[in-house]
């Protein structure tokens, strides 16, 4: 099970909050690096979409998504605001084999039990066509926490990433590393790792 329900719940409950702080007019970098990676027309899966913002803007550009969120609230807020056609379900929901040319994990995964992780990885890897690329973005750290809302939390150091990436399949060709404030507006360091399959 890759489910904690009450980060679900949270989610739910404050899923107009969250989306506030996503929303922007400005182009979002990564994804437009993310999206001209992509073949024209390229199938990809937005891996806990919440509020669609993402999903949207790589349907705009062309690709076709495949869109899955655990919170019935952000598949709401995203058929609303995009008329995207979210699926909702979990990580334990991914069972597609060479289906996408990408996957876009954008600060998602990270609520999974860690331990569930390195599956997981595997999984998002038979799901991509050969060289199909995959973004990675989690928190940096150890262990595993709840963070002062209530959302469940796991932690990797980069190591442990380019370990499990590289054991589930993985060639990583690029990192990032930065440190922001997410809802419960406490700052943390995370790192995203782009990799291919």
């Amino acid at each position: 099970m890759m489910t904690d329900r009450k980060t679900i719940s949270i989610y739910d409950q404050r899923a107009g909050e969250y989306a506030s702080k996503l929303t922007s007019d400005a182009p979002y970098p990564r994804l437009e690096a993310f999206i001209n990676a992509m073949p024209d027309g390229g199938h990809v899966l937005d891996l806990g979409c919440g509020p669609g913002n993402a999903a949207a803007r790589m349907k705009t550009r062309g690709l076709r998504v495949d869109a899955l969120d655990a919170s019935a609230a952000m598949v709401d807020l995203a058929r609303d605001r995009y008329g995207i056609d979210v699926r909702l379900g979990t990580f334990d929901d991914v069972c597609e084999i060479e289906a996408y040319d990408g996957i876009w994990a954008h600060f998602s995964i990270l609520h999974a039990p860690r331990d569930s992780v390195p599956a997981l990885l595997h999984r998002l890897n038979r799901a991509l066509k050969p060289s199909g690329r995959l973004l990675l973005a989690m928190k940096s750290g150890i262990g595993e926490k709840r963070d002062s809302i209530g959302r469940h939390y796991c932690y990797f150091s980069e190591a442990e990433l380019d370990d499990m990436l590289s054991a589930a399949g993985f060639t990583v060709v690029d990192k990032e590393h930065g440190r922001d404030r997410g809802l419960a507006g406490t700052p943390e360091d995370w790192i995203i790792h782009h990799a291919t399959a």
